[in-house]
């Protein structure tokens, strides 16, 4: 009963902003970006901090009118940053912290816009790698690791500032290409062209970004570090081809397939590789 309700309030918004296309165009973009852009979960409450965070130093720091934290556990002078995905917090590495800490790396975590204990009600790749690059600037790690969106932010990230620290990088589970999300996005909710055209507009001007060219293949053609990308083959959230497309463009990266991990990618084999790749010469 659950499914056909949101499958039910899905199409009624769809539909509405379709309505407003015709008769308020830019009303309709508003409300097409709001729902393609505001999470609904992976936020924390002050109060109900997970313990593993709890565990960690934490520091707010602001930018461009957003604040967000940054989680530390110290160790030495290797630092590894850790990038969460969509609806997620920074809570969710807590199963891979235990291949970091036993090699005394010193560990920083970040809540991206609108999640976990971070203000704000829109996420964006753009304001995401900017949210990377200020923590990249203060903390020097010459690690950087992302799930999900937060791999094609950090993607993103690389290719914008061209961080001298970062020396390796790992991406799981990442999308590849802007279009294919949106397009997505656009089937779920059953919007017409006309939305579909105001939206990729939208991105040009508020982004300077055109869809079509944002894609993780040339973002990785501009790599100069080492990196891994690993994918599920059984991924029902991301295509597995979509880090295959990033890939085949990262000269400097391995590939690593798996089977059975979902889109959560944890798997005591899967880190026992990246922990190699990380702490082998």
């Amino acid at each position: 009963m659950n499914r056909i309700f949101t499958s039910l309030l899905i199409k009624t918004i769809g539909f509405y902003i379709n309505f407003l296309s015709y008769v308020f165009p830019k009303k309709a973009t508003k409300l097409a970006y709001k729902f393609f852009s505001e999470p609904r979960e992976g936020r924390l409450k002050p109060n109900l901090i997970p313990e593993v965070l709890q565990e960690a130093e934490i520091e707010f720091i602001s930018l461009d009118n957003h604040n967000f934290p940054i989680y530390f556990w110290k160790g030495n002078e290797n630092k590894v940053l850790l990038v969460h995905g969509w609806e997620s917090n920074a809570a969710r590495w807590e199963p891979f912290l235990p291949y970091l800490k036993k090699h005394g790396s010193s560990i920083i975590a970040l809540d991206g816009p609108a999640h976990g204990l971070a203000n704000g009600v829109e996420f964006n790749v753009p304001q995401y790698a900017a949210f990377i690059n200020h923590v990249v600037q203060k903390h020097r790690p010459q690690v950087i690791i992302g799930h999900s969106i937060g791999g094609s932010a950090c993607l993103y990230f690389q290719h914008r500032y061209n961080s001298p620290y970062l020396q390796k990088m790992v991406l799981l589970g990442a999308p590849s290409d802007l279009e294919i999300l949106l397009t997505n996005y656009v089937n779920l909710l059953g919007l017409n062209t006309k939305v579909l055209q105001q939206l990729n507009h939208f991105f040009s001007q508020r982004f300077n970004i055109k869809v079509e060219e944002f894609q993780g293949k040339l973002l990785a053609s501009t790599l100069q570090l080492d990196g891994i990308i690993s994918h599920d083959v059984e991924d029902n959230v991301v295509a597995f081809t979509e880090s295959k497309k990033i890939a085949s463009a990262w000269k400097k990266a391995a590939f690593i397939e798996t089977k059975g991990l979902g889109h959560s990618m944890h798997d005591q084999a899967l880190y026992q590789q990246i922990e190699k790749f990380l702490f082998t010469a």
